[in-house]
């Protein structure tokens, strides 16, 4: 995969609480190649659903670490020095300040877990 893909971000909060989200409904009406939708607030937290395919930039969070869950797909987190792979139902936290890269070979839906003020493209 040589080519960045156009991302569709969209951070504000689609749910509030005591709303169901049902994301397998989310996850098929999605068209885009690289979708990421905050869903919802945890205390200070977000949590944002991604259905990817391809890659985003190199990047990193100055303040805030980042938790990645695969809930269908394969997804590649790649660090300097090595990549990580994530099969469904594995997760991953990349602390603060790390730079990093995520890829999706196949379609692929993630939940993501950070902090509110994060920057989806990095700081």
């Amino acid at each position: 995969m040589k080519t960045e893909t156009p991302y569709t971000i969209h951070s504000d909060v689609k749910f509030r609480a005591l709303e169901l989200i049902d994301v397998a409904r989310l996850q098929r009406a999605t068209k885009d190649q690289w979708f990421n939708q905050t869903l919802c607030e945890v205390n200070d937290s977000v949590v944002r659903l991604g259905v990817l395919k391809g890659e985003f930039h190199w990047h990193k969070h100055d303040h805030e670490d980042e938790f990645f869950y695969v809930v269908d797909g394969k997804f590649f987190i790649d660090l300097e020095g090595r990549t990580v792979e994530l099969a469904p139902q594995q997760g991953f936290t990349v602390p603060k300040g790390v730079m990093h890269r995520t890829r999706a070979p196949e379609r692929t839906v993630v939940l993501m877990i950070e902090g509110k003020g994060v920057i989806p493209t990095g700081d």
